[in-house]
């Protein structure tokens, strides 16, 4: 995945996470897609704008993960997928631009 920038990585990890344990009905198969593209996101933060920078964005990717589930029951599961896909984007982007 190194041809794919790390702010679509990690926006499908956590989009097709959802997905993946949505559709399968097996919540592992999400994790591992989940923990699969936050891990190659992570390598990619690392070498785009250092050691820092990948721990602060991975944390953000783990607490998005985390927050997607009650904001879930306040405005749906999608919607909820989107909205915390798109703040670890923008995060990402804005941390790895110019890099």
């Amino acid at each position: 995945m190194a041809g794919v920038p790390s702010t679509a990585v990690a926006a499908a990890g956590l989009i097709g996470g959802y997905g993946a344990a949505r559709w399968s009905g097996r919540r592992e198969l999400g994790g591992a897609v989940l923990a699969a593209a936050g891990a190659t996101a992570a390598v990619q933060w690392r070498r785009q704008a250092g050691t820092g920078t990948a721990v602060a964005l991975t944390g953000l990717y783990v607490v998005a993960f985390g927050a997607s589930h009650p904001l879930a029951k306040r405005i749906g599961a999608w919607p909820s997928v989107f909205a915390v896909s798109g703040v670890v984007a923008a995060a990402s982007a804005l941390a790895t631009r110019d890099r």
